[in-house]
């Protein structure tokens, strides 16, 4: 990722999604100044728009996501350029899963939707152990984020940040059934977050 091409689009894009859906950001004094999972709910296309937006401009971050975006050549360079690298949502992606652990140690925090795709309602879909799975393996914490569900035009849209979450595990790499758990505590704080809306 090019960090100064990553400002300059996060200088000329945060205007008019501030114009559009403005945010109103709670909870920022909760990121730590280190590497972290950013784990918030998903439902609309403008989801992670808005968190970035809310982030500070040098905020170290990459995103993961799905693939199939990754498939217009001209949006592939443009994402790739920002830190956004594609996953299979399908199978189990070993690339996406080293990249993800690779830029968590390099000093760059993740961004990744745990319940794998845009949910309507809380539990609509069972939540993915990636999540769990990236945190545990690189050692680091997860922060639940809430982005409201409605986005009305020029309407506030609220995006609150809780409290960094330690994952839970035994051995040193812990378990597949420990990565889920894991992941499903933080969606239920994220959702708690929102006041289970």
């Amino acid at each position: 990722m090019s960090d100064s091409y990553y400002t300059k689009v996060h200088d000329f894009l945060k205007p008019f999604v501030d114009f559009l859906h403005p945010g109103e950001v709670k909870g920022l004094e909760n990121l730590p100044d280190e590497p972290v999972v950013l784990c918030p709910n998903h439902c609309s296309w403008w989801d992670p728009i808005l968190l970035i937006s809310a982030l500070r401009r040098d905020y170290p971050l990459q995103v993961m996501a799905k693939k199939q975006l990754f498939h217009i050549p001209i949006l592939k360079t443009f994402l790739t350029k920002l830190g956004v690298f594609p996953v299979d949502r399908g199978n189990h992606d070993v690339a996406a899963l080293k990249r993800s652990i690779q830029a968590l140690r390099e000093g760059s925090s993740l961004m990744i939707f745990p319940e794998g795709t845009r949910v309507r309602r809380n539990k609509q879909v069972r939540v993915k152990s990636g999540a769990g799975v990236i945190a545990v393996r690189a050692g680091v914490r997860m922060v639940p984020v809430y982005i409201g569900r409605k986005k009305p035009l020029f309407g506030k849209v609220p995006i609150i940040f809780g409290k960094p979450y330690t994952p839970v595990y035994t051995g040193r790499k812990g378990t597949a059934e420990e990565y889920k758990q894991n992941a499903e505590e933080v969606m239920r704080q994220v959702y708690e977050l929102g006041g289970a809306q």
